[in-house]
């Protein structure tokens, strides 16, 4: 009986992924055979049947149950969720036989565990269809390009949940507003708030100049006879200093010795007693000046100490990202001659042009325990494979080579590049490819696969 086409697509459009150095879709008609053979119908009806076309580069995607064929995206939500619901119960009946088959002793169920836990695996969900209403996958065993299997397998299949209707509650009448506060208006706003007191100069006084005293009389007169005047409390000392000078005189000659101790010792010098300056006015009102402000001294200046120097700052050290999917030249394994990170699946990009298309030749590797095939795709979709094998020369370079010439699916025979590649900045390879006698070119190595 005929089988519904779901979905075709070029290979090179997408990213193959597997295990134990082996890609899942080499296998995956074995990988079907072997489920059914485990009476995992569920799984084997879910997975559908692979057709390569006679170029090897494009396939075809054949639904294994018969009935009326939707789309995922084109289903209801309450069919999306019944078959989502089914598919979690396939992926977990899948995940349990892997881990199965991955814990016997027999290499050709470890080899088949590790290719069914990365067959589930596909695209996104446009390749996923509702055939009778159960779900089918097309490019199982496949992941979209510059991407990783991803964890959870059915992460894109999900479903939103219906949500329920919010509740309208009714809200409380407003308050009324409250009065606003009067305005408040400035009549005045221009004039100060609070006026300075009026300043009053007093007018000056007439100062009666001093008239000419003899000095015993301006000496002898007490304070009290000074009408009208006011001596401050610092004036008393020297009015009572010179008072003293004047009285010295008439003492001496009150308390005169008699004639006789006159004539027997010499007469004494009298005292000279400096004339006293006449006192200054004083007045109980003092005058008003204008206060000014003194502004302060400037301060010295301050010597500014001199910072010691900073000692040189060092650059840091920037270490460039790996990228993931580069190929890395471990330094233990290559000085212990060995070549585990060469495994998996690998795609080489190089610089040349095919002389029909102008485009770069597609050129894949399979490598386990450097042996292992080569797939070149070039020309009008022309297919090549050719048997590899790989080493490690004494200097720490990794060889890759070709056993003749690629067999292509049209009779012709495609040369194969002789791959050479060493450890450069943290340990990723840089290779180069040399046709026979020509000059290298340079090629690089991307993991596609383990």
């Amino acid at each position: 009986m005929a089988k519904t086409l779901l979905r075709s697509g070029n290979l090179d459009d997408y990213q193959a992924v597997g295990g134990g150095g082996q890609a899942v879709f080499d296998s995956a008609l074995q990988i079907r055979e072997t489920l059914r053979l485990r009476r995992q119908q569920a799984l084997v009806e879910c997975l559908a049947i692979p057709q390569v076309n006679d170029g090897g580069d494009r396939v075809d995607w054949y639904s294994p149950i018969a009935g009326p064929v939707v789309a995922w995206k084109a289903a209801d939500e309450e069919t999306r969720r019944r078959a989502l619901r089914h598919l979690s119960g396939i992926m977990e009946s899948a995940a349990a036989l892997s881990r199965k088959s991955l814990q016997s002793n027999k290499t050709a169920l470890q080899l088949f565990g590790s290719l069914l836990e990365k067959a589930v695996q596909f695209p996104g969900e446009n390749h996923v269809f509702l055939v009778d209403g159960r779900p089918v996958i097309a490019f199982w065993g496949f992941v979209n390009l510059n991407e990783t299997p991803r964890d959870d397998v059915l992460a894109c299949l999900e479903v939103c949940e219906a949500l329920p209707e919010p509740e309208v509650m009714a809200l409380p009448p407003d308050p009324e507003p409250e009065p606003e506060p009067p305005a408040i208006v400035f009549a005045r706003a221009d004039e100060p708030l609070l006026a300075p007191p009026p300043v009053i100069v007093p007018e000056p006084e007439a100062k009666p100049e001093p008239s000419p005293l003899p000095e015993a009389a301006a000496e002898s007169e007490p304070p009290a006879a000074k009408s009208g005047r006011r001596l401050l409390p610092w004036s008393l000392p020297l009015a009572a200093l010179i008072v003293a000078a004047a009285a010295v005189p008439l003492l001496w000659k009150s308390e005169a010795p008699p004639a006789a101790a006159i004539s027997e010792a010499p007469p004494l010098p009298a005292p000279v007693i400096p004339p006293a300056k006449p006192l200054p006015e004083l007045t109980a009102r003092l005058p008003l000046r204008p206060a000014a402000v003194t502004p302060p001294p400037p301060p010295p200046p301050v010597e500014k100490p001199v910072p010691p120097k900073a000692p040189p700052v060092e650059e840091p050290i920037t270490i460039a990202a790996i990228p993931k999917d580069a190929l890395v030249m471990e330094a233990g394994q290559v000085k212990a001659g060995t070549t585990r990170f060469l495994n998996g699946s690998w795609r080489a990009i190089i610089d040349v042009k095919d002389p029909v298309t102008g485009k770069a030749p597609s050129l894949r590797y399979q490598i386990q325990n450097n042996k292992g095939t080569a797939r070149v795709v070039h020309g009008k979709n022309i297919v090549c494979r050719a048997e590899i094998f790989s080493g490690l020369h004494g200097t720490g370079e990794l060889m890759i080579k070709s056993r003749g010439h690629a067999r292509c699916a049209d009779g012709s025979r495609y040369p194969m590049p002789e791959i050479t590649c060493r450890a450069g900045v943290n340990d990723v390879a840089i290779c180069t490819a040399r046709y026979a006698s020509h000059a290298g070119i340079p090629l690089t190595l991307k993991k596609t696969g383990t």
